[in-house]
């Protein structure tokens, strides 16, 4: 045994003799050229190819390789297409999903359209660096991927395939977030005109309360939207979509938003137009959002003035400050000048133009797959220009709450469901649910403070829809009295009078009319 160690250090210290020696006398240029011979030698007889997609593409991050980085650790969470027993584990920032990852110098197996590939994971260290202004990273990461000659006709669409994965890997990895616009448009220390938070809220369409069949309806078409690239490209129509909110406060307007982006894995941009001071500030929040996202406005017709021009009562409403002109095209009531928000001092002069752009103008289109989201509780309030398709392409009535809808409240907060109930006291929920008007958000109330007791929580939920409908009946009789009395009230000044100006009963209006024939 120790001649043999003997005899392999002896091989070896000739071998570092022949090593030296060929260094020192054959030129470098020529030991490269002999290696560039040998490996395309082996090329010609091997049956594969080889492509290596390296961590930095010169001083630039290459975004391929972090895309084939996310696909691979979908495809490692997979034992079919594990080769090895030893991953890594990840966890993004802003993520609350762990992935999984090739270890450094191990392979992956992978099949694509029936082929077979295999990726391997290559990490060397990097040689010792001179000064640079961007540092390079101690360790040189990239993945090689071998893939058969005869398919190499398939390595575009994989490739492309891989990129589209990862960017769905990526949206369900990470946490939404929620934006808001900076005030007064300042930038933030990225340069960026908006805020964001992580967007945790856990609405659903599920536990949406609102009409089973507009819920379908609007979850299909928001699915037909996100898979729609192709259908608006062909139609040359901008990969955008418009939804109009509207209905009375407490139906669950803001959590459809939610709703729509879980749904759809968006993040949202809540623009506060008060806070926005001309139509350039406005473009440029346009610019700065991201695809895949919903650009919502709450309550539009109180954030600024955008009353219906045609309702209007002193000539045309020229901007969405405020600013009118009479009829003989002199300036408004005072404070509501130029630059002004509705007399409240905010230097604001955006447009109806600028906004109608910022929606549905060449402005819009610098993006892709965006959804446009306003919400109101008075759409009578608003401009036409605003409602038309193409700007809000699907105006949603959020009602009061409906029996259907109560089937869902109940089913959320109570855990029960309609089997559940006695069937007298179901029927009397049935026949004063509408005439009740209330609202989700007040049923929800009444539920989530007796959700200890099922029971307690239905019968105080019943007298509630009972006390609130009987106060509509009232309500209604009194308005209905009123109007009867104006309106005798308004006959009764319409009536002829005398030389004196006292009002004739009705018998002397009739003798009058039978001396006069």
């Amino acid at each position: 045994m120790k001649e043999l160690w003997t005899t392999m250090a002896s091989l070896m210290g000739v071998l570092a003799f022949f090593q030296t020696l060929i260094h020192t006398v054959v030129p470098p240029e020529l030991r490269f050229a002999v290696l560039k011979l040998f490996q395309r030698l082996f090329n010609c007889f091997s049956a594969y190819c080889y492509y290596e997609i390296t961590e930095i593409d010169g001083v630039n991050t290459n975004e391929l390789y972090n895309a084939v980085q996310l696909y691979l650790s979908s495809a490692a969470s997979s034992s079919a297409f594990t080769s090895s027993n030893r991953l890594s584990l990840t966890r993004g920032l802003n993520s609350s999903v762990i992935t999984y990852g090739l270890a450094n110098n191990d392979r992956l197996s992978d099949v694509f359209r029936g082929v077979p590939v295999v990726w391997e994971h290559i990490v060397t260290p990097r040689q010792s660096q001179t000064f640079s202004w961007r540092p390079m990273p101690e360790e040189k990461r990239g993945f090689t991927l071998r893939i058969n000659k005869k398919n190499n006709a398939l390595l575009k669409d994989y490739l492309e395939f891989i990129t589209e994965k990862a960017g769905e890997i990526r949206r369900k990895n990470q946490d939404r977030l929620l934006y808001t616009n900076s005030r007064g448009g300042s930038l933030d220390s990225r340069g960026h005109p908006w805020e964001s938070v992580p967007f945790k809220h856990p609405s659903t369409f599920d536990t949406l309360a609102m009409d089973p069949m507009m819920k379908v309806q609007i979850m299909c078409d928001l699915s037909d939207f996100a898979n729609g690239e192709e259908f608006y490209k062909r139609t040359g129509r901008a990969w955008k979509r418009g939804y109009l909110l509207y209905g009375p406060p407490g139906t669950g307007k803001s959590s459809m938003i939610a709703a729509m982006a879980n749904h759809l894995g968006y993040d949202i941009y809540d623009l506060e137009l008060t806070e926005v001071n001309t139509n350039s500030e406005l473009r440029k929040l346009l610019m700065k959002t991201s695809s895949k996202s919903i650009i919502v406005i709450e309550d539009i017709d109180c954030s600024i003035n955008l009353t219906n021009r045609k309702k209007s009562n002193g000539g045309s409403a020229d901007s969405v400050s405020g600013k009118r002109s009479g009829p003989s095209g002199s300036p408004g009531p005072a404070g509501t000048g130029p630059g002004d928000l509705d007399g409240s001092g905010n230097n604001n002069s955006i447009t109806l133009s600028g906004l109608l752009n910022f929606t549905d103008g060449l402005w819009s289109c610098c993006g892709s797959e965006r959804i446009f989201v306003f919400t109101t509780n008075h759409i009578e309030k608003l401009d036409p220009a605003l409602l038309r398709s193409g700007r809000m392409d699907m105006h949603v009535f959020m009602s009061y709450c409906s029996f259907p809808s109560l089937k869902i409240l109940l089913k959320n907060y109570l855990g029960i469901d309609l089997v559940d109930i006695e069937k007298d006291v179901l029927d009397e929920l049935a026949a004063v649910i509408d005439a009740a008007e209330m609202t989700p958000a007040d049923v929800s109330e009444v539920l989530i403070k007796n959700r200890r007791d099922n029971d307690r929580a239905v019968k105080e939920l019943l007298e509630a829809l009972k006390t609130r409908a009987e106060k509509k009946r009232v309500d209604m009789r009194r308005r209905v009295e009123v109007e009867e009395a104006e309106e005798e009230e308004k006959r009764a000044l319409d009536s002829p009078k005398d030389g004196s100006g006292a009002v004739k009963c009705g018998d002397d209006v009739e003798g009058d009319y039978k001396k006069g024939v």
